[in-house]
This record gives structure tokens, sequence and C-alpha cells, in this order.
């Protein structure tokens, strides 16, 4: 294919004509892929599942009540409701409706979507609530009173936009919003920062910051740290989709840069700052390796002092993968190839002392919330792998008991006779690449059996073990194997791993995963016309390459919410602020190696496709699905096997409920059983 594109036209995301296209291609697939009595089956236990009431509720706390957001077959956009730890702990709890959001649609005519709350700390009743149309990306903010379970009329409403509003006091806010010609970056991001004055009109809201037009980041994060005896206003501008400057002060008067590298993860909590390395540092009489964690007194830093203390320092086989903060202490979550592990950090008489969290899985994911980082030393822990349901444990780091199991979802799918057991690939460089398989413990390996091989690889994201509905009981049940390959471009070994596979090392990416399908081949997991693969977003360019760079290796491709068409992705919705990840195609050095993994300009006619099916959604104003339709055409046009679905909601995550979250489940999972089963 030349790079003149003759699908332009379906760029136009709510042009009649390409939505006229949609609805043809939605009609072909439905008729395909759902009229059968197999796919209603499917889809109605997958939605039985997500709408049980039995699901994990997750709370989070705010004065005495502990707050949750829920979907289920009578609320299928959701009620944000409360109850008590007390009630929580009990099999059936009962909760307090306070916004339902099912209700406001009708009300209002909309179809919002919930996007999360920002309560004004300590304990005051006012929210501020952003909700999402369809689930784009962008949103609103509106001001709710938690005691009326109402908005507050004529109370602080951000308008539509990829921006936020946040609280500074009870009659101050924060407002990073579209506000017309100018007030956004090349990404569609806002770019200034105002502080807005309760009873002034939103046009009087005062500058504090501004963002150079031509930035391609993120935007801007402003907020206040409540914390007693820590008060200030933090500001974040994102430069790109990694870097960020991080500026502190009163905002008001005057905000000061924190002299730290751009890459690095900056964390402010009570009087310490502590610094995620992606890069190597040099400062004071050290050099810091990428991947290490650093603390230091951030008073003494902002006047010149450069003592940081080491809490973490990576190995070839360890990273990092996230630090959660209260009262007193630091709790360090550490991948040791790709499995997670705690360590406990507190600053005792002037040196910080480590400890390992007992009593918790030693296989698996776990992640950490502090229940209140203000006043508490307790904290959640969700604990998870492939073939366990997720639990949710309370600890108190401040003590030595183990963590109590407050609750545990049901399983969703028949475990029986399955195993989940680590592998390691080999891959063209040389290079050792994990990845789990998930299937019978007996398996015969004669080639036979249909294998589902799922990744991602890019922007440090990790693929860790998790339980997941969907694949449980549409594939593992039904006699399928599961794999999950965790290539570089990921975070699973920190930040070299993800750097490994940026820009003109894309390709790395690729051979890892090429090299764990080799792998479940050459040991007879499955064979190329039993092997499928599947991936979302930066996941999807992965799957759209795997299309045209291999197709030999694979018996049916799934994409969703894709990048495929590298030339024109910076120029469509958010796409310039992923230049740091893949490189600039109007800059003709970067083209051309993002040329080699752009899919849509690498469609060879005369070659052998796969059966493909592409996903996306009308209301992702993320990846923008241009990508899929263009994609979806051409391939069309060369004659291949190709299916199209595409939801009219759901933003980048496909799904607006649980509905349209089971339909597009059962989509792709009849789609894989029609061509591997």
């Amino acid at each position: 294919m030349d790079e003149r594109d003759e699908y332009l036209w379906l760029e136009d995301v709510e042009g009649e004509a390409a939505l006229d296209w949609v609805r043809a291609r939605n009609a072909e697939s439905e008729a395909q892929l759902a009229d059968t009595v197999e796919f209603a089956r499917l889809e109605a236990e997958l939605l039985a599942i997500y709408d049980s009431d039995r699901q994990l509720p997750m709370i989070g706390k705010h004065g005495k009540w502990y707050y949750n957001f829920w979907r289920d077959a009578d609320h299928p956009r959701g009620i944000w409701r409360r109850t008590t730890l007390d009630e929580y702990r009990l099999a059936e709890p009962t909760w307090q409706t306070v916004l339902d959001l099912d209700a406001l649609n009708e009300a209002e005519g909309e179809n919002w979507v919930w996007h999360g709350a920002e309560f004004l700390r300590p304990e005051a009743p006012r929210v501020l609530v952003a909700l999402s149309r369809g689930g784009a990306d962008a949103d609103v903010t509106r001001e709710f009173d938690v005691e009326a379970c109402a908005f507050v009329e004529d109370g602080f409403v951000r308008p539509e936009s990829k921006g936020s509003l946040t609280w500074r006091d009870q009659d101050s806010v924060f407002l990073v919003a579209d506000l017309g010609p100018g007030t956004v970056n090349r990404a569609g991001y806002a770019r200034t920062a105002r502080i807005w004055r309760r009873g002034t009109p939103m046009s009087e809201a005062t500058v504090v910051f501004e963002g150079p037009e031509d930035n391609a980041g993120y935007g801007i994060f402003a907020g206040r740290d409540r914390t007693p005896g820590f008060i200030r206003d933090l500001l974040v501008h994102y430069l790109d989709s990694r870097d960020a400057v991080l500026y502190i002060g009163d905002a008001a008067d005057r905000l000061v840069r924190v002299d730290v590298p751009d890459s690095a993860v900056k964390h402010v909590h009570r009087e310490w700052l502590v610094v995620e390395l992606r890069d190597e540092w040099s400062v004071g009489d050290q050099t810091h390796p990428a991947g290490s964690l650093l603390v230091t007194d951030l008073d003494d830093f902002l006047a010149g002092g450069r003592d940081l203390a080491v809490l973490f320092t990576p190995t070839e086989t360890s990273a990092l993968a996230e630090v959660t903060f209260t009262r007193n202490h630091m709790l360090l979550n550490v991948l040791t190839d790709v499995v997670s592990s705690l360590t406990v950090a507190t600053h005792v008489d002037g040196d910080w002392q480590t400890r390992p969290l007992d009593g918790v899985p030693e296989l698996g994911t776990l992640h950490a919330g502090a229940v209140d980082d203000e006043t508490s030393d307790e904290i959640w822990l969700v604990v998870t792998d492939y073939l366990t349901p997720t639990s949710l444990l309370l600890s108190d780091l401040s003590g030595d008991d183990p963590p109590e199991l407050i609750k545990a979802e049901p399983a969703a799918f028949d475990a029986t006779g399955l195993s989940a057991r680590q592998r390691f690939a080999t891959s063209d460089d040389g290079t050792r690449v994990p990845y789990f398989l998930i299937g019978p413990a007996d398996l015969e390996p004669d080639g036979s059996h249909p294998t589902l091989l799922y990744g991602y690889g890019g922007f440090e994201i990790s693929l860790t073990p998790a339980y997941a509905a969907a694949v449980g009981k549409g594939w593992l049940e039904r006699g399928g194997v599961y794999a999950v390959a965790n290539i570089r471009g990921g975070g699973e070994y920190g930040p070299r791993w993800h750097q490994a596979a940026l820009r003109e090392n894309r390709h790395r990416a690729y051979e890892d995963f090429e090299a764990v399908a080799r792998d479940l081949i050459d040991t007879g997991i499955t064979s190329p016309t039993h092997l499928a693969i599947r991936g979302g977003s930066n996941g999807g360019l992965l799957t759209g390459n795997m299309l045209v760079r291999t197709p030999e290796l694979f018996g049916a491709v799934v994409i969703q919410v894709p990048l495929l068409d590298m030339r024109r992705y910076t120029h469509l919705l958010a796409g310039a602020s992923w230049m740091g990840e893949y490189g600039d195609p109007d800059v003709e050095s970067d083209w051309k190696f993002i040329r080699t993994f752009s899919p849509y300009h690498l469609i060879d006619a005369a070659r052998g496709y796969p059966p493909t099916l592409l996903l996306t959604s009308t209301r992702d104003d993320r990846v923008h699905p241009g990508h899929a339709r263009k994609m979806m055409a051409a391939l069309a046009e060369a004659g291949k096997e190709v299916s199209y679905f595409e939801n009219i909601e759901g933003g980048h995550g496909g799904a607006a409920d649980n509905r349209q979250r089971a339909h597009m489940d059962a989509i792709w999972l009849g789609f894989l059983w029609r061509h591997l089963g």
C-alpha cells in the first residue's frame, strides 16, 4: 500500500457516511458471530457474572463512610453508594445510595458514565464528581453534596474536556479545562491551570500555570495536599507520556520546580520527597541506576540538600511495581520475575528500616491502597491470580498481626484440573522472556490445544497475574489454553524492560511475542492453526503487527481499540502524546523506522492472513476509531477474511456498562471458537 490514504474519510468519527459504514459492518458481524444459541448462552453467562451482587465491591473512605461505585442488572450505569466498615464486613451489607446514574441519565436525557469523585478533605460533605458522555476520556465535573445527595445549585461545574477540577479549599478549585482556542495542547489536553473562586465567573479564573501550545503531553494536573501541617499546592506538567515536571508551593503566590529528572516519578508525602528513577541519576556524590527508589526530606532538598536514602535498587530479575503511603510507613511492592512481594519501610531514629510484610500469598499479584494516609497505617490489599478469585484484605502496618481477609469474590468459572505456571522463551537477541501458561495440569504436548496468547508491551505497563471472568468462563472452562507474554516495552523488569523497545527498537517487543508464540508451538502446547492472539490499544498495535509480520504463526487474530496507522497517529486525538514511545512520523528519520511497525501500511494482498477481528468504540477519544475502521476497509479490499464491530459507546475501555461488556467479550470469544474450536 502506498501512503495515499483512500480511507481517510473513515476518520470522520460521527460523519453520516462513516457511521453508515460502521452500522453495515456491525450488522455483518452480528449476523456472523452473534446470531447463535452458543453466543446467547455465553453472553448471558458473562452478564450474570458481571451483574452478580457477589462481586467484590471496592471501597474508599471519607469520614466514617466507605464509598463504592456499583453496577448490576438493576443499575446498568451504576450507583454511587456508601456504608460503614462494620456493615461492609457483613456478607450482605446495607448500602445507602448517594447518586443513581441511571436516574440521573433519565432525568437529564444523557448517557453519563462514572469517572470518579474527589472529596474536600478532611470531612467536608462537598465532592467533585466527574461524568463522561458514553465513556469518553473527555468528561465534565460537577459539585455534589453527599449529605443532601444532590448536585449543588450554582456549584462548580467544569465544561466537557480532557482536564480536571480539584479542590483547593472549600471556596476555590483548580480548573484545568478546554476553555476555547489556545487553551489545549497538540494532544488535545488542557494546557492551563487556573484558580477559580466560588461566586465568580469561570472566565475570571486566575491563570497560575500555562504550558506551551505545541506540548504533546497529558496536559496538567493541579491539586492541593491538605495533610494537616503539610498544606501545599502541587502542579504536574506532563511533557509527554512519560516525562513530567513537578512544581510545589502556593499557586496563588509562587510555585517552585522540584529539581529531579523529568523522567522520574515523583511523590510528595508529609515531609518526604520520594523519587522513582526511570533513568540513571548522578546526584551529590552518587550515581543511582534506573529503577531505584530514593527518599529525602523535602524542605532540605528544596534548600539545596542532596542527601538521598536508597530504599530499593533493581536487579536483573526484580523491579519496583508501586509505592503506597500510610501515615507513618511506605509499602514497596516489588516484582521478582513478575511475582509480587511487599516490604514495609519506616523512618526510625533518623534512618530508614525495612521489613517484609508477612502473611500475604507468595504467588500472584498484590495491589495496595491506603485506607487513609493522613491518619492511619491501615492498607487494603487486593490479591489476585489467574485461577483464584480476587480477595480483599485489611492490614495495619503499625502492628504485627497478619492481614485480615475481609471479602472474596465467588468463582466465576470452574478451575478444576487447571494450573498456572511460568515459562521462559528466548527472543531473537537472546533475551529471556517470561510468560504465564494457564490450562489443564495434565496437558498433552500434542500441538492440538486451542491456545490464546495475550500481550501488551508498552508504556512500562506490567501484565501480572489477574483473575479474568471472560477468559475463565469463555475460554479456559471450555478447554482452551491461555498464555500471557511479558514482553519488552512493559514494566515487568522496570525501566530497562520498557526502554529496550522504544522507538527504533519497537521491533524487540514484536520479536519477544513471536518467540513466545514459537515456544508454545515448539513445545507442543499448540500449533499455528490452533493459536490465536489478542491485544488492545498498544496491544492492538502489537497484534496488528503480528498479522502483517508473521501471519503463518497464527490461526486467528483479535485487535481491539488499536493503533494501526502510525503515519497519522500523532494527528488523531491523543496520539501526539505518545511520540516518546513510538517517535514522530512527521520527522523523516523517525518515519523510516515507524513505517516498519505501521500495520496499515504493511498489508500485503499477496500474503495469506489468518481470520481477523477488529473491535473499537465510536466514543473512544483516546485511540481514534479511524485506526480500526481503515484497517478493516484495507484488509477487506485486499480480500482477507476480516470481521469488525464498533460499539457506539464505551470509550477506550470498549464498553459503557456490563451488558455492552458482556456483548463485546462474547463477540471475540465466539470469533475465536469459530476459527479454532
